[in-house]
């Protein structure tokens, strides 16, 4: 153990190292808030790993832990732990908020996934091998240009989508505002519960239900005027699952009054704000180009 050349037990150990003080940091520090990095932290934070990352690559003929990080050996055992976290992230019910250590016997910890230490250390540890990887066939691209063009744009298209979406979680706003029929509104309420006033003035004009047979609701939407403070004036209808969006705002039917019914005079609307999110739809869309270019050109190098 632990004899170069390191096999797939080290890295088993890595991983099982990392779990273990994820565990200690959530004991003693508590869960990951996500809040203090919102921007600039976050591109500080994305810009100093960025940072280590490359340092790391440097110094990876110096260093054999380094130079570890960026073989299947390493990246195998971290991508099981991963999957298994994400599984049981997946047979959990998740929610907002951290929990206290004290509350850890009764299993909350795992109801709160992407607070919880020991998963974002594995993650953390993943986009670090990720990064190792990108570096290294961008070294190599010259001398085999297809299978590592494809190769490259996948692993960096994963890395994209992984550091946006974790960075920039901070910076997701997500509100809900209460329209009345003739009556204008500008303040939402933010998930705390604090009243915010918003880029936007929002009338609703009429409140749209369709029911089945037995008057469960089929389809509710709201037909609302918009008046933004750039001037722009919008008249528009909002359904359950066909956002508007309005300068860099997505409007969405969140609900309405249930005792009313189609009758009701007022629809509650969310307000979404996610700006990395094309970061991520760009991460998404370089896998997908990787996973075409690897069939295409794979194939054919295999004469298939």
């Amino acid at each position: 153990m632990w004899t170069k050349p390191w096999t797939m037990k080290e890295g088993f150990l890595i991983g099982g190292g990392l779990i273990f003080a994820g565990l200690m940091l959530q004991l003693s520090v508590g869960p990951v808030v996500w809040e203090a990095f919102a921007w600039p932290t976050n591109g500080i934070v994305l810009a100093g790993f960025l940072a280590i990352i490359i340092g790391m690559f440097l110094l990876r003929k110096r260093v054999y832990a380094f130079r570890f990080i960026g073989t299947y050996q390493a990246a195998i055992p971290t991508l099981m732990y991963a999957v298994a976290m994400t599984i049981i992230m997946g047979l959990t019910r998740q929610r907002a908020g951290g929990v206290s250590p004290e509350m850890a016997v009764d299993g909350t910890w795992l109801n709160n996934m992407l607070t919880f230490w020991p998963f974002v250390l594995v993650y953390v540890y993943m986009a670090v091998i990720l990064g190792m990887v990108v570096l290294q066939s961008l070294l190599t691209i010259r001398r085999s240009p297809f299978t590592i063009h494809y190769s490259l744009l996948s692993h960096l298209g994963l890395f994209l989508t992984m550091a946006a979406a974790t960075l920039g979680n901070a910076d997701m706003q997500r509100l809900k505002m209460i329209t009345g029929i003739g009556q204008p509104e500008w303040r939402a309420l933010t998930q705390e519960g604090a009243i915010r006033e918003m880029p936007m003035a929002i009338e609703l004009r009429q409140f749209i239900m369709e029911t089945y047979d037995d008057g469960s609701p089929k389809r509710f939407a709201s037909k609302i005027q918009i008046l933004t403070e750039s001037g722009k004036n919008i008249e528009t209808t909002v359904d359950v699952n066909k956002p508007v969006e309005v300068e860099g705002w997505k409007i969405y039917q969140y609900g309405y009054d249930t005792q009313m019914g189609a009758m009701s005079q007022t629809s509650i609307l969310e307000f979404v704000r996610d700006p990395w999110l094309p970061l991520v739809y760009t991460g998404i869309y370089m896998m997908l180009g990787g996973a075409v270019c690897m069939f295409v050109f794979g194939g054919r190098k295999k004469g298939l």
